[in-house]
Protein backbone atom coordinates (compact mmCIF):
# COMPACT_ATOMS: atom_id res chain seq x y z
CA UNK A 1 0.00 0.00 0.00
CA UNK A 2 1.15 3.47 -0.54
CA UNK A 3 2.37 5.71 2.33
CA UNK A 4 -0.02 8.08 1.35
CA UNK A 5 -2.79 6.24 1.49
CA UNK A 6 -2.38 4.46 5.08
CA UNK A 7 -3.49 7.10 7.25
CA UNK A 8 -6.70 7.51 5.60
CA UNK A 9 -6.89 3.78 4.71
CA UNK A 10 -9.49 1.27 7.00
CA UNK A 11 -7.62 -0.67 9.27
CA UNK A 12 -9.09 -3.86 7.75
CA UNK A 13 -7.55 -2.71 4.50
CA UNK A 14 -3.94 -2.66 6.09
CA UNK A 15 -4.66 -6.32 8.16
CA UNK A 16 -5.81 -7.56 4.79
CA UNK A 17 -3.00 -5.88 2.45
CA UNK A 18 -1.21 -8.74 0.22
CA UNK A 19 -3.98 -11.47 1.74
CA UNK A 20 -5.93 -13.04 -0.55
CA UNK A 21 -9.59 -10.84 0.42
CA UNK A 22 -12.15 -13.46 -1.54
CA UNK A 23 -11.19 -16.03 0.56
CA UNK A 24 -14.09 -14.71 3.46
CA UNK A 25 -12.73 -13.67 6.22
CA UNK A 26 -12.09 -9.87 5.20
CA UNK A 27 -15.87 -9.82 4.03
CA UNK A 28 -16.98 -11.30 7.60
CA UNK A 29 -15.19 -9.19 9.22
CA UNK A 30 -16.17 -6.41 7.26
CA UNK A 31 -19.48 -6.65 7.23
CA UNK A 32 -20.19 -7.48 10.93
CA UNK A 33 -21.11 -4.25 12.37
CA UNK A 34 -23.91 -4.21 9.97
CA UNK A 35 -25.05 -7.46 10.67
CA UNK A 36 -24.68 -6.96 14.49
CA UNK A 37 -27.33 -3.71 14.17
CA UNK A 38 -29.93 -5.94 12.21
CA UNK A 39 -29.73 -8.94 14.65
CA UNK A 40 -30.43 -6.47 17.85
CA UNK A 41 -33.38 -4.78 16.00
CA UNK A 42 -35.13 -7.59 14.88
CA UNK A 43 -34.92 -8.97 18.33
CA UNK A 44 -36.43 -5.71 19.53
CA UNK A 45 -38.93 -5.80 17.62
CA UNK A 46 -39.80 -9.86 18.27
CA UNK A 47 -39.82 -8.74 21.68
CA UNK A 48 -42.37 -5.62 21.22
CA UNK A 49 -44.65 -7.77 19.21
CA UNK A 50 -44.73 -10.37 21.72
CA UNK A 51 -45.74 -7.66 24.24
CA UNK A 52 -48.21 -6.28 22.90
CA UNK A 53 -49.95 -9.81 21.97
CA UNK A 54 -50.12 -10.48 25.45
CA UNK A 55 -51.67 -7.48 26.68
CA UNK A 56 -53.97 -7.78 24.19
CA UNK A 57 -55.18 -11.57 24.98
CA UNK A 58 -55.36 -10.26 28.73
CA UNK A 59 -57.42 -7.59 27.90
CA UNK A 60 -60.16 -9.61 26.36
CA UNK A 61 -59.26 -12.14 29.14
CA UNK A 62 -60.90 -9.77 31.70
CA UNK A 63 -63.57 -8.55 29.48
CA UNK A 64 -65.29 -11.92 29.52
CA UNK A 65 -64.47 -14.10 32.54
CA UNK A 66 -63.98 -13.59 36.51
CA UNK A 67 -63.28 -15.90 39.40
CA UNK A 68 -64.79 -15.28 42.52
CA UNK A 69 -63.20 -16.64 45.34
CA UNK A 70 -65.00 -16.50 48.32
CA UNK A 71 -63.36 -16.88 51.95
CA UNK A 72 -63.39 -20.32 53.40
CA UNK A 73 -66.46 -21.69 55.58
CA UNK A 74 -64.97 -23.36 58.19
CA UNK A 75 -67.95 -24.78 59.57
CA UNK A 76 -68.36 -28.53 59.28
CA UNK A 77 -69.98 -30.59 56.53
CA UNK A 78 -71.93 -32.42 59.04
CA UNK A 79 -72.66 -30.24 61.94
CA UNK A 80 -72.54 -32.82 64.74
CA UNK A 81 -75.83 -33.15 66.53
CA UNK A 82 -76.40 -32.28 70.21
CA UNK A 83 -76.66 -35.14 72.36
CA UNK A 84 -80.26 -34.31 74.52
CA UNK A 85 -79.43 -35.76 77.89
CA UNK A 86 -82.88 -37.72 78.78
CA UNK A 87 -84.58 -35.88 80.96
CA UNK A 88 -84.64 -36.99 84.93
CA UNK A 89 -87.38 -39.08 86.10
CA UNK A 90 -90.10 -37.35 88.11
CA UNK A 91 -89.43 -37.77 92.00
CA UNK A 92 -92.09 -39.82 93.41
CA UNK A 93 -95.36 -38.66 95.09
CA UNK A 94 -94.26 -37.94 98.51
CA UNK A 95 -96.20 -39.93 101.39
CA UNK A 96 -97.71 -38.61 104.19
CA UNK A 97 -96.74 -40.77 107.51
CA UNK A 98 -99.69 -42.18 108.70
CA UNK A 99 -102.00 -40.24 110.94
CA UNK A 100 -101.46 -41.20 114.73
CA UNK A 101 -104.02 -41.62 116.85
CA UNK A 102 -104.19 -38.72 119.96
CA UNK A 103 -106.37 -37.95 123.06
CA UNK A 104 -106.75 -34.48 124.06
CA UNK A 105 -105.66 -34.08 127.59
CA UNK A 106 -108.48 -32.65 129.73
CA UNK A 107 -107.10 -30.93 132.86
CA UNK A 108 -109.56 -31.59 135.81
CA UNK A 109 -112.19 -29.33 136.52
CA UNK A 110 -115.20 -30.18 139.06
CA UNK A 111 -118.33 -28.48 137.27
CA UNK A 112 -121.96 -29.47 136.77
CA UNK A 113 -122.39 -32.66 134.20
CA UNK A 114 -125.05 -30.74 131.96
CA UNK A 115 -122.24 -28.31 131.49
CA UNK A 116 -119.43 -30.76 130.40
CA UNK A 117 -119.05 -30.66 126.12
CA UNK A 118 -117.99 -34.05 125.07
CA UNK A 119 -114.92 -33.20 123.30
CA UNK A 120 -113.78 -31.55 126.85
CA UNK A 121 -114.62 -34.96 128.76
CA UNK A 122 -111.85 -36.36 130.37
CA UNK A 123 -111.29 -39.87 129.03
CA UNK A 124 -111.02 -42.94 131.41
CA UNK A 125 -106.90 -44.11 131.87
CA UNK A 126 -106.78 -47.22 130.10
CA UNK A 127 -108.02 -44.93 126.99
CA UNK A 128 -105.48 -42.92 127.91
CA UNK A 129 -102.60 -45.79 127.73
CA UNK A 130 -103.65 -46.77 124.11
CA UNK A 131 -103.17 -43.18 122.65
CA UNK A 132 -100.83 -40.22 122.33
CA UNK A 133 -101.65 -37.11 124.95
CA UNK A 134 -101.91 -33.68 122.98
CA UNK A 135 -104.31 -30.89 122.46
CA UNK A 136 -106.24 -32.13 120.18
CA UNK A 137 -108.12 -35.31 119.30
CA UNK A 138 -107.49 -37.41 116.41
CA UNK A 139 -108.33 -40.15 114.60
CA UNK A 140 -105.34 -42.57 113.18
CA UNK A 141 -103.26 -45.77 114.20
CA UNK A 142 -102.17 -46.72 117.85
CA UNK A 143 -98.79 -45.10 118.68
CA UNK A 144 -97.06 -48.32 119.24
CA UNK A 145 -93.10 -46.16 119.95
CA UNK A 146 -91.94 -46.96 117.07
CA UNK A 147 -91.53 -46.34 113.17
CA UNK A 148 -90.52 -49.04 110.21
CA UNK A 149 -88.25 -47.98 107.52
CA UNK A 150 -88.60 -49.62 104.57
CA UNK A 151 -85.76 -52.17 103.56
CA UNK A 152 -83.25 -51.00 101.35
CA UNK A 153 -81.09 -53.30 99.31
CA UNK A 154 -78.11 -53.04 97.80
CA UNK A 155 -75.10 -55.17 96.10
CA UNK A 156 -72.37 -53.68 98.50
CA UNK A 157 -70.49 -52.71 95.37
CA UNK A 158 -69.42 -49.28 94.00
CA UNK A 159 -68.83 -48.31 90.47
CA UNK A 160 -66.15 -45.92 89.18
CA UNK A 161 -67.26 -43.39 86.87
CA UNK A 162 -67.16 -44.50 83.16
CA UNK A 163 -64.52 -42.39 81.37
CA UNK A 164 -64.57 -42.04 77.13
CA UNK A 165 -61.53 -42.50 75.71
CA UNK A 166 -60.95 -40.20 72.77
CA UNK A 167 -60.60 -41.70 69.07
CA UNK A 168 -57.79 -39.18 67.73
CA UNK A 169 -57.73 -41.29 63.85
CA UNK A 170 -61.25 -40.45 63.13
CA UNK A 171 -62.24 -37.11 60.90
CA UNK A 172 -63.24 -34.37 63.55
CA UNK A 173 -65.96 -32.11 63.11
CA UNK A 174 -65.32 -29.73 65.84
CA UNK A 175 -62.25 -29.32 67.03
CA UNK A 176 -60.33 -26.49 69.78
CA UNK A 177 -58.29 -25.11 67.03
CA UNK A 178 -58.98 -25.46 63.37
CA UNK A 179 -57.24 -25.79 60.10
CA UNK A 180 -55.87 -23.20 58.68
CA UNK A 181 -53.26 -22.23 55.55
CA UNK A 182 -49.91 -20.83 55.92
CA UNK A 183 -49.81 -17.22 55.42
CA UNK A 184 -54.08 -17.26 56.11
CA UNK A 185 -56.80 -16.89 54.43
CA UNK A 186 -55.47 -14.21 51.94
CA UNK A 187 -52.92 -16.18 50.72
CA UNK A 188 -54.79 -19.31 50.21
CA UNK A 189 -57.08 -17.31 47.90
CA UNK A 190 -54.23 -15.93 46.19
CA UNK A 191 -53.53 -19.17 45.34
CA UNK A 192 -56.49 -19.98 44.03
CA UNK A 193 -56.84 -17.15 41.94
CA UNK A 194 -53.75 -17.53 40.30
CA UNK A 195 -54.18 -21.59 39.54
CA UNK A 196 -57.95 -21.55 38.67
CA UNK A 197 -58.98 -21.59 35.00
CA UNK A 198 -61.34 -18.98 34.86
CA UNK A 199 -61.95 -19.34 31.18
CA UNK A 200 -63.23 -23.07 31.37
CA UNK A 201 -67.06 -22.05 31.25
CA UNK A 202 -66.62 -20.08 28.07
CA UNK A 203 -64.52 -22.84 26.57
CA UNK A 204 -66.98 -25.97 27.38
CA UNK A 205 -69.50 -23.64 25.72
CA UNK A 206 -71.40 -22.61 28.62
CA UNK A 207 -73.70 -19.41 28.60
CA UNK A 208 -72.72 -15.81 30.22
CA UNK A 209 -73.48 -15.97 34.02
CA UNK A 210 -72.14 -17.17 37.68
CA UNK A 211 -71.45 -20.60 38.43
CA UNK A 212 -70.87 -21.41 42.37
CA UNK A 213 -69.39 -24.68 43.14
CA UNK A 214 -68.93 -25.91 47.03
CA UNK A 215 -65.78 -28.10 47.52
CA UNK A 216 -65.23 -29.72 50.68
CA UNK A 217 -61.55 -31.28 51.82
CA UNK A 218 -60.30 -33.28 54.25
CA UNK A 219 -56.58 -31.88 56.12
CA UNK A 220 -54.87 -34.75 57.42
CA UNK A 221 -52.48 -34.74 60.59
CA UNK A 222 -49.68 -33.84 58.54
CA UNK A 223 -51.39 -31.26 56.76
CA UNK A 224 -51.53 -33.03 53.12
CA UNK A 225 -55.22 -32.51 51.38
CA UNK A 226 -57.04 -35.36 50.60
CA UNK A 227 -60.47 -36.74 49.67
CA UNK A 228 -61.14 -33.53 48.03
CA UNK A 229 -64.81 -33.61 46.05
CA UNK A 230 -67.68 -31.24 45.13
CA UNK A 231 -70.76 -31.14 46.88
CA UNK A 232 -72.34 -29.80 43.26
CA UNK A 233 -71.73 -29.61 40.26
CA UNK A 234 -73.09 -26.46 37.75
CA UNK A 235 -71.51 -28.06 35.02
CA UNK A 236 -69.45 -26.93 31.98
CA UNK A 237 -66.17 -28.03 33.47
CA UNK A 238 -66.28 -25.84 36.44
CA UNK A 239 -66.53 -28.68 39.42
CA UNK A 240 -63.86 -30.84 38.08
CA UNK A 241 -61.45 -27.24 37.67
CA UNK A 242 -61.79 -26.29 41.50
CA UNK A 243 -61.21 -29.81 42.55
CA UNK A 244 -57.81 -30.12 40.39
CA UNK A 245 -56.84 -27.36 41.74
CA UNK A 246 -57.56 -27.56 45.11
CA UNK A 247 -55.99 -31.32 45.12
CA UNK A 248 -52.53 -29.78 43.85
CA UNK A 249 -52.68 -27.30 46.93
CA UNK A 250 -49.41 -27.03 49.59
CA UNK A 251 -50.03 -28.55 53.03
CA UNK A 252 -52.59 -26.59 56.11
CA UNK A 253 -51.70 -26.52 59.52
CA UNK A 254 -53.66 -29.17 61.20
CA UNK A 255 -56.22 -28.67 63.32
CA UNK A 256 -55.44 -29.43 67.14
CA UNK A 257 -57.99 -31.47 69.32
CA UNK A 258 -56.75 -31.77 73.18
CA UNK A 259 -52.85 -30.69 71.89
CA UNK A 260 -52.74 -33.38 69.15
CA UNK A 261 -53.19 -33.03 65.45
CA UNK A 262 -56.48 -34.82 64.02
CA UNK A 263 -58.05 -35.16 60.84
CA UNK A 264 -60.59 -32.02 59.93
CA UNK A 265 -62.71 -31.50 56.90
CA UNK A 266 -62.61 -28.24 55.56
CA UNK A 267 -65.19 -26.84 52.46
CA UNK A 268 -64.55 -23.72 50.00
CA UNK A 269 -66.78 -22.37 48.19
CA UNK A 270 -65.36 -20.65 44.06
CA UNK A 271 -67.82 -19.08 41.80
CA UNK A 272 -66.83 -18.53 38.07
CA UNK A 273 -68.26 -15.83 36.23
CA UNK A 274 -68.54 -15.22 32.81
CA UNK A 275 -70.03 -12.21 30.51
CA UNK A 276 -70.73 -11.75 27.01
CA UNK A 277 -69.93 -8.50 25.20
Amino acid sequence: METNKILSADILDIIFEGKNKEYGAYELRKTYKNRLIIAIVATLLVCFAFLIASFIANMQKDDNSEIIVQDVNLEDVKQQEEKQEPLPPPPPPKEEPPKVEITKFTPPKIVEDAKVEEKNEMKEQEVLEDTKIGTINQEGIKDEGKIEMPEVKGTGEVAAPKQEVEDYDKEFTSVQIEASFPGGMPAWRRFLERNLNDRVVEENGGPPGKYTVIVSFRVDKDGSITEVKAENNPGYGTADEAVRVIKKGPKWTPAQQNGRSVIYRQRQSVTFVYTEE
